[in-house]
């Protein structure tokens, strides 16, 4: 039991090549299961009722946009009509509630096919993903991108037809340039107004670091997307998309999305049985944690790392909404520590918790539906624990990493006492 536990405290089990392997492993299985469960879904095995993905909402939302009647967008029998009419009869209404900003994406799909505009946005989200992740965990070679595409949220967003993979593009990309180009940082930041809430902590951050630059850059950036947006929909849209909005909130207190689908301490209350209100204000007591802590770890002087990952796995706490698949932004914040981990040494029992976080998208799910555990907002919790440990000043006494254990050559490690 002791040489167990003094393993998991070490991780040093998690060799580089090693985990490269398992992530090679992980990935030939997610895909088996992607491939399967496509050729289920399209009745191979046996018949079954339609079925369709997420994304054929946004391609509906693109159809109507890019018409003659903008407007019916956000009505949901319009929309609901034009889902069936890309899709078949029948098939599960996947609402639409996003601005107005997106819907400048979803009409440029839908000017192709849909089974070629699902691939393309996939194909190019995770793409720009891959891009924007692969510098944040700098591993050498290809084989750095094992553990980028084998994270599970990537094939469930694949698989659902969903943009989490444009979230974590944005994320990586913003933050990768934050230092040296704030403006440029800011403006790209400022996309994430296509799904606004994941937004909620970068002003705190922006203000705690000093960044005006970038908070100029983003506020820049949101102010012209609107404007295109309602250049080309109309003004009108931006109140039809705020009615919406304002009567969304039934879809996700009342069990049309399942409870355990949440990644959140909103959707953990409710999967634990509390009442819509009392969720609410474990969402606002999570939400004052989440900013405080990013309020603290951009104000000092910690490494970027450390506050990268702090903002982001803080934003998977301070969001009320956010799914399995949403958890994108919390691989970030695992690659960002882990490259922090490789330049100057792992924590006690981090590679081993990063491990352990790394893997809970692939199980969050079924265990809220199975065992009523809300595992989710757990791995955020964990992933910032140990970032807010290494934006401590004291930061300098964590324990070298062996150079077997990180890859690198010795002489390119800094020492740590």
């Amino acid at each position: 039991m002791n040489r167990l536990a003094e393993a998991l405290r070490h991780g040093r089990f998690l060799r580089r090549r090693r985990v490269v392997g398992w992530c090679g492993v992980l990935l030939a299985l997610e895909l088996s299961a992607l491939i399967f469960l496509t050729l289920w879904t399209h009745g191979v095995f046996r018949p079954v009722p339609p079925l369709t993905t997420a994304f054929s909402s946004f391609y509906a939302a693109g159809m109507l946009a890019d018409g003659p009647t903008p407007w019916r967008t956000y009505d949901g029998a319009a929309h609901y009509a034009a889902q069936m009419a890309a899709t078949a009869p029948g098939v599960e209404h996947f609402v639409f509630y996003y601005p107005p900003v997106f819907l400048l994406v979803c009409a440029a799909l839908a000017r192709l096919p849909y089974l070629p505009a699902f691939a393309v946005f996939e194909a190019v989200t995770l793409l720009l993903y891959l891009l924007a992740a692969r510098p944040v965990l700098a591993l050498p070679r290809w084989s750095g991108l094992l553990p980028l595409l084998a994270f599970p949220a990537v094939i469930w967003t694949v698989g659902l037809g969903q943009n989490a993979l444009l979230t974590a593009a944005i994320f990586g990309a913003g933050l990768l340039l934050l230092e040296r180009r704030p403006t440029m940082a800011g403006a790209v930041l400022g996309l994430l107004c296509y799904k606004p809430h994941f937004g909620l902590l970068l002003p705190v951050a922006f203000l705690a670091g000093g960044y005006g630059r970038a908070m100029l850059g983003a506020v820049l950036s949101v102010t012209a997307l609107v404007v295109l947006s309602a250049a080309v929909f109309g003004w009108s849209i931006w109140h039809d998309y705020l009615l919406a909005f304002a009567q969304a909130g039934p879809v996700y207190t009342g069990g049309q999305v399942s409870f355990a689908a949440f990644v959140t301490p909103f959707g953990a209350a409710l999967s634990l049985g509390a009442s819509p209100w009392s969720a609410m204000w474990v969402q606002a007591a999570a939400l004052l944690f989440a900013a405080g802590c990013v309020a603290w770890a951009w104000h000092g002087t910690a490494p970027f790392g450390a506050r990268a990952a702090v903002l982001l796995s803080a934003t998977l706490l301070a969001v009320p909404l956010a799914l399995f698949y949403d958890t994108m932004p919390l691989a970030l914040a695992i690659f960002f520590l882990v490259g922090e981990g490789r330049r100057t040494g792992f924590l006690p029992w981090e590679r081993t918790a990063l491990a352990v976080a790394y893997a809970v998208p692939l199980l969050s799910r079924h265990a809220g539906l199975a065992l009523h555990l809300p595992l989710g907002p757990a791995a955020s919790l964990l992933v910032l624990g140990f970032a807010l440990w290494r934006a401590r000043p004291a930061i300098r006494r964590c324990e070298p990493l062996s150079a077997a254990a990180s890859g690198l050559p010795r002489t390119h490690r800094r020492q740590t006492g």
